[in-house]
């Protein structure tokens, strides 16, 4: 069975497919509507809500999307929805400044704003507005009503952040340890379909030896699509985000080790220390909501050619420690996919944990991502560059790109063309052209073939003058007028 709070009232769910999600569960089975379902696949944050888990003596608050977070997952985590926030008849000062700003207009979207409002006040104690507009990019308006909203959260600041939930922490606290250290063993069965979500690496290794078969679920946001857009159900799911070992972040002299269970969100800091251009590729990676429990090891794991990350990590020469029972290899993250949708996984084969090499002392290092829209979408490719200049002349260069073939992979005649040669516009413009004996890039809706190697090798001429010219600063986004 599963067991979590619901708000603060103990919940338990034993008899229900565990292909459900958050959002049908609420809605279908407790009738809490004020959640909405708008487009069931994480990108217009109609459905967010706010999960909250005990770090500590503290409560962490992250917003995510109902629509594609599986109820299984909800064990000793506290469950919060817009209906939770009304206290005592007086509204959350959160919801009080929507309605001071005229914040909402049909409403339908309103409910999910609150919660990503909520998630934010209660993660930050002054106003800032690049997190004010990184919350709530996850949440689409549409009567375009986007200017009072952000007033609304920008306002909410103006009240102490003191409220009922504030004045419940420690009990709230106390009652997911308990939950967590009393059933230590989690698992959903209905209808020939189960559940699993084990607390260590052994249990889960186990449990992909005894069910071959079974999908491992972590963040979600790609899995929970299989329900909620093609309405195939998982027979067997084994969730990893309980996993201890596996939802750490680590540092040595040599490496930074993230555990497959790490999200997005848990992992930027580490990443940004390291490697300072990551920060815009991953903002633009998904909305907060899909941040805050998407992992890198998924984005590795499902094998997608335009998966944003693999470049990334191919570039950095990271490695997968990958796990089958007990028994554990290295493998180069370039050496994992083996072509579209296909990888090294042997069957009950998981990833453990990447590791990722730090910066040498004279490693540059650049990431350029082109899509339609700047945030919360697809690349249309994605280029990572990692290189070492020693007087004048490339030493070592490593060049990856996602979304030019059918695995994200290295372009390796491309670094041929840089590899020992002087760094100028000469060199530059011959790679550019060593580019398209690479990729065959092919032509979607996202891009053309031709579109597509024409601004990759544009991405190379982009990282000469950034190096180049050091005090022409690219252009990142932070916040919006």
């Amino acid at each position: 069975m599963v067991k979590f709070l619901l708000n603060q009232s103990a919940t338990v769910i034993d008899q229900i497919d565990p292909n459900t999600t958050v959002l049908d569960y609420l809605r279908e089975h407790l009738y809490r509507t004020g959640t909405k379902e708008g487009c069931a696949s994480g990108d217009c944050g109609a459905c967010t809500v706010v999960i909250a888990e005990a770090e500590g003596d503290k409560l962490t608050y992250r917003s995510a999307n109902a629509c594609i977070t599986a109820v299984g997952s909800l064990h000793g985590k506290q469950l919060i929805t817009a209906e939770d926030l009304k206290h005592n008849n007086q509204l959350h000062p959160v919801q009080q400044t929507m309605v001071d700003c005229d914040g909402s207009q049909c409403g339908f979207c309103t409910p999910g704003f609150i919660m990503s409002m909520f998630a934010l006040r209660k993660n930050s104690q002054t106003s800032d507005p690049h997190k004010t507009i990184e919350s709530l990019g996850g949440n689409l308006c549409r009567c375009t009503g986007y200017r009072p909203i952000v007033d609304a959260a920008e306002k909410m600041y103006e009240v102490p952040c003191e409220d009922h939930f504030s004045r419940s922490e420690k009990k709230v606290v106390e009652a997911l340890n308990t939950i967590n250290k009393e059933q230590p063993e989690v698992a959903l069965s209905n209808a020939g379909k189960h559940f699993f979500s084990p607390a260590s690496v052994a249990d889960l290794a186990n449990l992909l030896l005894e069910y071959p078969q079974a999908k491992l679920l972590a963040g979600g946001t790609d899995l929970c699509l299989e329900f909620t857009q093609f309405l195939r159900d998982a027979e067997v799911l084994i969730y990893t985000g309980r996993v201890r070992d596996m939802a750490q972040v680590k540092l040595t002299d040599q490496y930074l080790e993230l555990g497959a269970a790490v999200t997005y969100s848990q992992s930027k800091d580490a990443l940004v220390d390291l490697y300072p251009d990551l920060h815009e590729l991953i903002e633009r990676l998904g909305s907060l909501q899909i941040r805050n429990q998407g992992t890198i090891a998924g984005n590795v794991g499902n094998a997608s050619p335009i998966g944003d990350m693999p470049p990334v990590l191919i570039a950095l020469n990271a490695q997968l420690l990958l796990r089958k029972g007990e028994q554990t290899r290295l493998v180069a993250v370039e050496d994992y996919f083996v072509k579209y949708k296909v990888t090294v996984l042997q069957t009950s084969e998981f990833i453990e944990k990447i590791i990722i090499p730090r910066p040498e002392a004279q490693q540059l290092f650049r990431t350029y991502k082109i899509s339609k829209r700047l945030e919360d979408d697809i690349s249309a490719t994605c280029g990572a560059f990692s290189l070492q200049i020693d007087q004048g002349k490339v030493s070592d260069i490593r060049i990856a790109f996602g979304g030019m073939a059918e695995i994200p992979k290295r372009a390796q005649h491309c670094e041929r063309a840089i590899l020992n040669q002087p760094w100028n516009k000469q060199t530059i413009e011959l790679a550019a052209s060593e580019l398209a004996k690479d990729f065959t890039p092919i032509t979607d809706f996202r891009a053309s073939a031709e579109y597509r190697l024409s601004v990759s090798q544009n991405m190379l001429h982009r990282l000469f003058l950034e190096l180049e010219q050091p005090t022409i600063q690219p252009v990142r986004i932070t916040q919006y007028a």
